[in-house]
C-alpha cells in the first residue's frame, strides 16, 4: 500500500505541475506562440473550467472502477502535453492544456474514493493529506523544474518532459495498483452510473459540503487572482520578488497540509475544517494590516494559504465518507464546484480590486468564507458518525 501511496503522490504532482506552471509563465508562453497575453490567460481558463466537467467522470470512476480512471486520467495528461510540445501552435497548446485538466479531472477523484475505499476513516486525514502534498509540490519542486526546461531548453520541453513523465506514471499504476475484483456489491456498482446523482442531491451533507466547496473557492481566487498586483503596486517589487512570493504560497500549502497529516484526525475533521474556516475568515479580514511592510505582507500571504489549505484537505478527508457508496461522485462534484468557484473568483476579483483595493478584496474573501462556514454548517447538522 505504501508504494502506491507514493506512485499515488508523484502522478498528482506531475498532473498539478501541468494545471499550475501556465500561471507564472504566462509571458513566455505568449512570446513563444505569438499571441498577446490575453490569449494565455484564455488558456488558463479553459484548463480551470475542466473541474467542472469532471463531475461527469465520478458516476464512471464508481461503475467501472478507480483504477481504470486514473489511468485514463494519465493517459489524457500524456496525450495532451506531447501533442502541445510536438505542434507548437495556440490551439495545439490550448487543447493540449485542455486535456491535462481534464486528466486531472478524471485522476483526482478517483484516487480519493480508492485510498477512502482502502483506509479506516480514522486515518484518512493523514492519508489524505499526504496525497494532497503534491499540490504544494507542484510549486516547490514541478514549477522550479519547468523554468529550468524552459530556461536551458526552450518553452516547449516541459510539454514534453510532463508528457513523458505522464506515460511512465500510467504505466506505474498498471503495474502496481491490481485489477479491481468484483465483490458482493457488485449488483450495487452495476447501477452506481445511473443511481449516483439522485443520491448525491438528496442528501443535504453532500449539498452543504458542495456550497461549502464553492464558496471558498470564490473567496480564495478573489484574491489569488490579485495578490500580486497588490504586492507590486504596493511595494513597488521585482519579478523574482514576485517569484519569492510564489514560492511562500507553495510552503504555505505544504505547512497546512502537514497540520493535516499530523493533527486533524486527533482532534476530528469537523473540529478542524470549522477552526481553519474561522482562522481563514480572520486572516482574509486582517489584509489591510499586512500591508504595512513586505515581510508582514508575505507573511500574511503564508497564513492566508496555510489555514486555507489545512481547511481544504481536512475537508476532502470529511467528505469521503459523506457517500460512501457513491466517493467517486461526491468527489468528483465537490472539485467541480471548486472549480465553479475559482472560475467566478478569478473573474470578479479583478473588478473587486479596482473598485477597493486590498480592502475591499480582503473583506469580500472574508463575508464569502462566512457563507462557506453557513453552508457546512446547514448541511452538517444531519450527517454520518465519525467511526
Amino acid at each position: 500500500m505504501t508504494w502506491r501511496i507514493i506512485t499515488a503522490i508523484l502522478c498528482r504532482l506531475i498532473l498539478n505541475t501541468a494545471r499550475r506552471f501556465a500561471y507564472p509563465f504566462a509571458p513566455v508562453l505568449s512570446r513563444g506562440l505569438g499571441v498577446p497575453l490575453t490569449a494565455i490567460t484564455s488558456l488558463i481558463a479553459v484548463n480551470q473550467a475542466t473541474a467542472i466537467l469532471g463531475i461527469s467522470f465520478g458516476p464512471l470512476a464508481d461503475r467501472f472502477g478507480y483504477r481504470r480512471m486514473m489511468i485514463t486520467g494519465m493517459g489524457m495528461l500524456s496525450l495532451g502535453m506531447l501533442a502541445a510540445g510536438m505542434f507548437p501552435f495556440y490551439y495545439s497548446v490550448m487543447t493540449g492544456l485542455f486535456l491535462a485538466g481534464l486528466g486531472k479531472s478524471i485522476y483526482d477523484p478517483a484516487i480519493q474514493a480508492y485510498v477512502s475505499r482502502q483506509v479506516p476513516y480514522r486515518k484518512r486525514g493523514m492519508v489524505i493529506g499526504f496525497l494532497e502534498t503534491s499540490w504544494a509540490g507542484s510549486t516547490l519542486i514541478g514549477i522550479p523544474c519547468v523554468a529550468i526546461l524552459m530556461n536551458r531548453l526552450d518553452w516547449q520541453a516541459p510539454f514534453y518532459v510532463l508528457g513523458g513523465l505522464g506515460l511512465v506514471g500510467m504505466f506505474a499504476l498498471v503495474s502496481l495498483f491490481p485489477q479491481n475484483k468484483r465483490t458482493k456489491n457488485a449488483v450495487v456498482e452495476k447501477k452506481t452510473l445511473w443511481n449516483a446523482w439522485p443520491h448525491l442531491i438528496a442528501n443535504r451533507s453532500a449539498l452543504g459540503a458542495l456550497g461549502y466547496a464553492f464558496f471558498i473557492s470564490v473567496a480564495n481566487d478573489n484574491l489569488f487572482v490579485v495578490y500580486g498586483a497588490w504586492l507590486e503596486q504596493s511595494f513597488h517589487v521585482s519579478i523574482v520578488v514576485l517569484g519569492i512570493g510564489t514560492g511562500v504560497i507553495g510552503l504555505a500549502e505544504l505547512c497546512g497540509e502537514g497540520f493535516t497529516v499530523l493533527i486533524s484526525d486527533r482532534i476530528g475533521l469537523r473540529r478542524s475544517i470549522f477552526a481553519g474556516l474561522v482562522l481563514t475568515i480572520v486572516n482574509y479580514a486582517l489584509i489591510p494590516l499586512y500591508g504595512q511592510s513586505l515581510p508582514i505582507a508575505l507573511i500574511g500571504i503564508f497564513l492566508i494559504f496555510l489555514t486555507f489549505e489545512f481547511m481544504i484537505v481536512t475537508s476532502m478527508s470529511l467528505c469521503t465518507e459523506i457517500l460512501p457508496a457513491h466517493r467517486a461522485t461526491m468527489m468528483s462534484a465537490f472539485y467541480a464546484a471548486g472549480g465553479a468557484g475559482r472560475v467566478i473568483g478569478a473573474l470578479m476579483g479583478g473588478h473587486i480590486w479596482l473598485l477597493g483595493g486590498i480592502w475591499l478584496t480582503g473583506m469580500m474573501s472574508a463575508g464569502i468564507t462566512i457563507l462557506a462556514l453557513f453552508s457546512l454548517m446547514l448541511g452538517l447538522t444531519r450527517t454520518f458518525h465519525e467511526t
